[in-house]
């Protein structure tokens, strides 16, 4: 008798360990990790560089017919900015997974448009390396364009997560304050 109720109890606690390893995994999807301030920070930085690189981009393109020296030094103005959001990207990746969800995302999306940032100012450069004697074409034209574009939508990317973390925060701390009323 003492050997089948030690079995059953053995038993139970086995699916019990076993539930629990299950079951905590989704308990902590579910609860909500906290922003971390050193990533908020970063997140600021990110979006007022990205905010200086899309002004520059959108300049670039009213220079679309000065000389070819005028262009270079915008485009290595715009590489600037572009190699100063991929330093705050690396830095955003490496504490990434100390922040909330909505930091991670952000993150994530911000990667691949300054990879493409970075790619099309190098190329622009390069472009314009290879043709100084010509003036600019059409395609090089909407090159610039392009890249503008993409700026723009990193610029209002981090600026709108920006403003939704900080309305998230203030929504918590009124939470907070309610409950505590």
């Amino acid at each position: 008798m003492r050997l089948a109720h030690a079995r059953t109890r053995l038993m139970v606690e086995g699916i019990m360990v076993l539930l629990s390893l299950a079951v905590l995994p989704l308990l902590s999807a579910v609860v909500p990790r906290e922003t971390s301030a050193q990533l908020t920070e970063l997140l600021w930085d990110a979006r007022d560089e990205a905010a200086q690189l899309a002004s520059d981009a959108d300049q670039m393109l009213i220079l679309s017919d000065s000389n070819w020296l005028t262009h270079d030094l915008m485009l290595h103005r715009i590489q600037g900015h572009v190699d100063d959001m991929a330093l705050i990207v690396r830095k955003l990746n490496e504490t990434q997974k100390s922040g909330s969800d909505i930091q991670q995302q952000a993150v994530e999306q911000m990667l691949p448009l300054v990879r493409e940032l970075s790619e099309n100012t190098t190329a622009a450069i390069h472009y314009l390396n290879q043709n100084k004697n010509r003036p600019p074409s059409d395609t090089y034209r909407q090159y610039l364009q392009k890249n503008a574009d993409t700026a723009r939508e990193l610029s209002s990317m981090v600026s709108s997560l920006v403003d939704y973390e900080q309305s998230m925060e203030d929504i918590a701390a009124l939470r907070r304050k309610l409950a505590s009323e």
